[in-house]
């Protein structure tokens, strides 16, 4: 599992220990972008102790995507057939990994959704909730995908998957990355699964996630689809 960090010193110790306990027999790495409260150190100490630990030191926090484009890549030169991304505040819940894994058997992307039958969020205001649920709408009517939560940061793929979207193309940095990586899957004709979890908002450290962060997300979707379809649109003409 992938976890990228930034400022998670209250948090990264408690989640990989709980996400260790829970499927021991999954490795973590921890992609840390030069953490100024020491994040990075602790996730050395970590790695120190545990071998199924390493850690990716980045010389600047360069956004959400690219943290995980470059774990993406480690984990892949690696050799490993599944490669999984999650939040390091505590949101997804490591106990409810087995959902994904179990799912992956018939699938070549899944991703725990907060908005499937049995999905729940916790703790977020009314305002924050609307605005994530409005902007999955969005992107299933922009984009034509039946995914019910796009933007959902908890994942597991196949190496497969991770090869065929061209990760190397991919470009957007920031939270529209999720949206990015889960519509590159369904246009290669691959399965996405969706199960549900309990997205539980963080008790500890400052939320990365903002309404004009949101809202920024939602602007970069819309030029982003707004291309793709002119591009399919041009590449229909050309076939006609």
């Amino acid at each position: 599992m992938v976890i990228p960090t930034y400022d998670e010193s209250q948090n990264l110790e408690w989640i990989v220990g709980r996400l260790r306990a829970a499927q021991p027999g999954v490795d973590v790495l921890v992609v840390d972008d030069n953490s100024p409260d020491g994040t990075g150190d602790i996730a050395d100490r970590l790695a120190a102790a545990d071998p199924a630990i390493s850690v990716v030191h980045r010389t600047e926090k360069a956004g959400l995507g690219a943290a995980y484009l470059h774990g993406f890549d480690v984990a892949l030169r690696a050799g490993y057939d599944v490669i999984g991304e999650m939040d390091a505040d505590g949101s997804h819940q490591p106990e409810q990994l087995h959902r994904l894994l179990d799912a992956l058997r018939t699938a070549d992307l899944v991703i725990g959704s907060r908005y499937v039958p049995g999905g729940s969020v916790v703790n977020w205001p009314l305002q924050r909730l609307l605005l994530s649920r409005g902007g999955n709408l969005y992107v299933r009517l922009l984009l034509g995908i039946r995914v019910k939560d796009a933007t959902a940061g908890y994942r597991v793929f196949r190496r497969s998957t991770l090869e065929a979207i061209d990760l190397a193309s991919v470009r957007s940095t920031g939270y529209v990355f999720q949206t990015d990586l889960a519509y590159r899957t369904v246009s290669r004709g691959l399965r996405v699964a969706e199960v549900p979890i309990d997205f539980v908002e963080r008790e500890r450290g400052d939320s990365k996630m903002s309404g004009q962060v949101a809202s920024e997300s939602l602007r970069r979707i819309t030029r982003w689809g707004l291309a793709e379809r002119r591009q399919r649109l041009r590449g229909s003409r050309g076939r006609a």
